[in-house]
């Protein structure tokens, strides 16, 4: 069953970053699949790089750490 995107996207975008974890600083978790439905992934990493987060992806999950601090792997 192929999904539809029901929202505008410039709209989604600003409801995920308006998010109170995107506000101070905390992780956004969102599936590949919905992000590349709702807005597609290079809009995405657009947006998040404009921002000066960092983007992690792990298997079908995209993380969003929400600052521009460093950030380590640790394993």
């Amino acid at each position: 069953m192929q999904m539809t995107r029901i929202t505008d996207p410039e709209c989604w975008l600003d409801q995920m970053f308006a998010a109170k974890a995107a506000q101070t600083g905390g992780v956004l978790r969102r599936s590949r699949a919905w992000i590349d439905r709702e807005v597609g992934f290079d809009r995405f990493e657009l947006e998040v790089r404009r921002r000066g987060f960092h983007m992690i992806e792990s298997a079908d999950q995209i993380l969003v750490v929400c600052h521009n601090d460093p950030i380590r792997i640790l394993f």
